[in-house]
């Protein structure tokens, strides 16, 4: 289970929404087609290390209702800077799980905002 499946459950129920088991059961299906996140270098140093790391996260969905698609897949993407220092690794490395913790909640925040839209 991704930070993003965790937190979008828990936007959904926090909305007032039920998750159920089945699509059978659901009134409306939200399709997770994509659910990744990652890293890249943005600098480095003289010596070849990185210095500073974008950390990102995607996913896209669609959503259904009595079979038809109301909302077609759509990507949305949340990047966010980090800088890196190997003297701090441990550190760095909770910073960048914050932040992807972070970023799961947001993007599950905007995709039950659109849940609600509909």
């Amino acid at each position: 289970v991704t930070p993003f499946a965790v937190e979008l459950r828990r936007a959904v129920e926090r909305s007032g929404g039920t998750v159920v088991a089945t699509t059978a059961e659901a009134e409306t299906v939200l399709r997770i087609l994509r659910d990744r996140s990652g890293r890249r270098v943005l600098s480095v140093s003289a010596s070849n290390t990185p210095q500073e790391y974008e950390i990102f996260y995607v996913v896209e969905c669609s959503v259904e209702r009595a079979g038809k698609e109301v909302l077609e897949a759509q990507p949305l993407e949340m990047l966010r800077n980090m800088s890196f220092d190997d003297a701090q690794l441990l550190a760095k490395d909770r910073e960048e799980a914050i932040l992807r913790e972070a970023m799961a909640r947001d993007l599950a925040m905007l995709v039950v905002r659109r849940l609600e839209s509909l």
